[in-house]
């Protein structure tokens, strides 16, 4: 953590020309962390030498407004790549650049928002970074040639989750704003704006591959925020403010989401936590859907009064964002000139909040039955009950106290499996802890939920006493009965595991403290049978990496895959738990095969060919999952049992494999 201490003594060696990579070194204690200081040192140095820092200190400037508002009123479709328009239809671009200059915008931003590798490649045109990004620059210098103005390169997230709730790494995110960035700056960009960027972790990417593209070009770092003011991943001012310092941005602030009212509340906020310089670019109100389409009600003359506001709290760099038109930067121009703004007094830069840190989990064996057995090592027996279609769930729960009756360990309830519209699984695992009095397992999907859904699905569920879970991507609704309905998947099972992990350890995505941690035992998912098994190995993992305490198989009908797949997970092995299917027809067995892409091999489906009448075909179906149990006893620490179509005693039929189960005698 950077401290003024710290940033003085730094201050103090750079001055007095002593900017050597040794000097660093010994002030900050290793080599290893010394070329990280060093460029912070350099920014530190260099900040004093810019000429749009040391405007920024005398008068608020006026940045331009929304580029992608203003290119769908002339015509162009949504559905174009509109950074591309830089090399398509150049005049348009400049023309563009020229109203907000003529509007009187201090500060213009490159058509460059989208332009990294990650989003072009949607549109095809992940080769044409480089040529996008200088043309951008060139165009928004053409145009203010004849004006005194900055042109900043626009650099926008990267539309992608990156880890920890994503499967792109830390440095691909950051070689991708390297590459977008270096063009810029190659082309004459005199500030860049890193803007509208939600999740922290991909800001900090991307001041990093700022930093080190030319650790003299001064970085604007905005967040977007909702109505709270909180980062979307939910960091406060508070946080974000002090983290974004640290980090080695030169000016912080807003952009995005929220009109002029939260922004502002938002960057008095920041005040009390900063020196630096705020800049505020806000939409032009919250939008409206009005025939399908978002239109923003603020009036240029209201965005105006916010000017002076803004100014009037000490923000420096002002403009706006979706919505906002020239129309809106000229009027916003003339409050400026009007003169009259009395920027408040400074107040004390409070103390900066020592960020919460993560606490210890609860050990394993502690947090349910479920893990004590893991931790035990003992043997596992779980059967999966699905939530019913209607709220009757009289058959499920006398189904559990069925199979709790013969000592199965847990009940494993999946979430709307193939996309169906179910019960919800976590009312069905409530009920059946109540009414049965046996350990619930939840499956939990991507599928439906937001990162802020997901967490507090999760606090209240870990609330209501759910302690374990098994963290799936999920099926896509086109799987299922609804193939038009929106799916959301905002993060992957990667993603979700690490989201679990860090309740467990008492902090949310952005690293506040949610006080009581959970307590929740992490499960996740693998496929042994899958085509691509290096991809399967790889994601299992980084789901281990993100704190996996088990894994639970698809169905296994070909011990050789999941041998070879052991053998595979090998470094990162936990403890897995085997898929048990009981086959019922040959039908069931050529729809596991064709459509679940779930490996049966030939020798299994002649075996249910053979069957003469549907009792045959479910009693060779039990066979063979009763050969898969014993075959996978000696390898894996458990077995989660289907019950197709809800026949629970084909599940117990399987279990008996194990030794006798019948039903206690109430």
């Amino acid at each position: 953590m950077w401290d003024r201490r710290l940033d003085a003594e730094l201050w103090i060696i750079a001055t007095r020309g002593e900017e050597s990579l040794g000097s660093v070194a010994q002030l900050v204690g290793s080599e290893d962390s010394a070329v990280w200081h060093a460029l912070r040192l350099s920014s530190i140095l260099l900040r004093m030498d810019s000429s749009f820092l040391a405007r920024l200190k005398d008068a608020p400037l006026l940045c331009d407004g929304a580029m992608g508002t203003v290119l769908y009123a002339k015509g162009v479709f949504i559905n174009r790549c509109y950074d591309e328009l830089n090399l398509s239809h150049p005049d348009l671009i400049r023309g563009m650049h020229l109203e907000y200059l003529q509007a009187g915008a201090d500060v213009i931003e490159t058509n460059t928002f989208g332009s990294t590798s990650f989003r072009l490649l949607n549109y095809g045109f992940a080769d044409k970074v480089r040529a996008i990004n200088l043309a951008g620059v060139k165009l928004a210098r053409e145009a203010a040639k004849s004006f005194d103005a900055y042109v900043a390169g626009s650099v926008g997230p990267l539309g992608i989750r990156i880890e920890p709730l994503g499967r792109t790494s830390r440095e691909e995110a950051r070689d991708a704003f390297r590459e977008q960035m270096t063009a810029l700056v190659e082309a004459g960009a005199d500030l860049l704006i890193l803007e509208t960027f939600g999740y922290l972790e991909e800001l900090h990417q991307a001041i990093l591959a700022a930093r080190y593209v030319d650790a003299k070009i001064p970085v604007v770092a905005q967040v977007t925020i909702d109505e709270e003011g909180n980062c979307l991943d939910g960091s406060s001012p508070e946080i974000f403010t002090q983290r974004l310092e640290e980090w080695g941005a030169d000016v912080v602030g807003c952009n995005c989401s929220v009109g002029p009212v939260a922004m502002l509340d938002a960057v008095e906020q920041m005040r009390r936590f900063t020196e630096l310089p705020l800049a505020a670019q806000p939409n032009a109100g919250i939008p409206r859907s009005v025939e399908g389409r978002n239109i923003y009600l603020c009036s240029p003359e209201y965005m105006a009064s916010y000017t002076r506001k803004f100014a009037n709290a000490g923000v420096r760099l002002i403009g706006g964002c979706c919505g906002t038109t020239p129309d809106h930067i000229r009027v916003m121009k003339s409050m400026l000139r009007a003169g009259g703004i009395k920027a408040k007094a400074a107040a004390p830069i409070a103390k900066h909040a020592r960020h919460e840190a993560a606490v210890e989990e609860i050990p394993l064996a502690q947090r349910s039955n479920l893990g004590a057995k893991l931790v035990r090592g003992e043997f596992i027996t779980m059967v999966e009950i699905v939530p019913p279609k209607g709220m009757d769930s009289r058959k499920e729960i006398e189904g559990g106290k069925y199979l709790k009756s013969v000592g199965v360990d847990a009940i494993n309830i999946p979430d709307s499996p193939r996309a169906s519209a179910r019960m919800s699984n976590q009312a069905l695992s409530l009920l059946m802890q109540k009414n049965v009095d046996i350990e619930a397992i939840l499956h939990y999907t991507c599928r439906d939920r937001n990162v802020l859904g997901i967490q507090s699905d999760l606090l209240g569920a870990a609330a209501m006493g759910i302690k374990n879970l098994i963290c799936i991507t999920g099926d896509p609704p086109k799987m299922g009965s609804y193939p038009d309905a929106t799916a959301v998947f905002d993060v992957d099972a990667i993603g979700l595991v690490n989201i679990v992990h860090n309740l467990n350890r008492g902090v949310d995505i952005g690293g506040n403290s949610i006080g009581t941690p959970t307590q929740f035992v992490i499960g996740v998912g693998a496929n042994p049978g899958v085509a691509n098994l290096d991809e399967e190995v790889r994601r299992f993992e980084y789901k281990v990496e993100a704190g996996a305490q088990y894994a639970v198989t698809q169905p296994v009908f070909d011990i050789s895959l999941l041998e070879a797949f052991l053998q595979r997970i090998e470094a990162c092995r936990i403890p897995v738990i085997a898929g048990i299917w009981p086959l019922v027809s040959l039908r069931n067995a050529e729809f596991m095969r064709d459509e679940l892409k779930v490996s049966v091999p030939n020798s299994i489906m002649e075996r249910m060919a053979a069957a003469g009448s549907p009792e045959e075909a479910r009693a060779e179906g039990v066979a063979i999952a009763r050969e898969m149990l014993l075959a996978v006893r000696e390898h894996l620490q458990g077995a989660q049992i289907s019950a197709p179509l809800g026949r629970y005693s084909l599940a117990v039929d399987v279990l008996e494999a194990l030794g006798e189960r019948r039903p206690t005698v109430a």
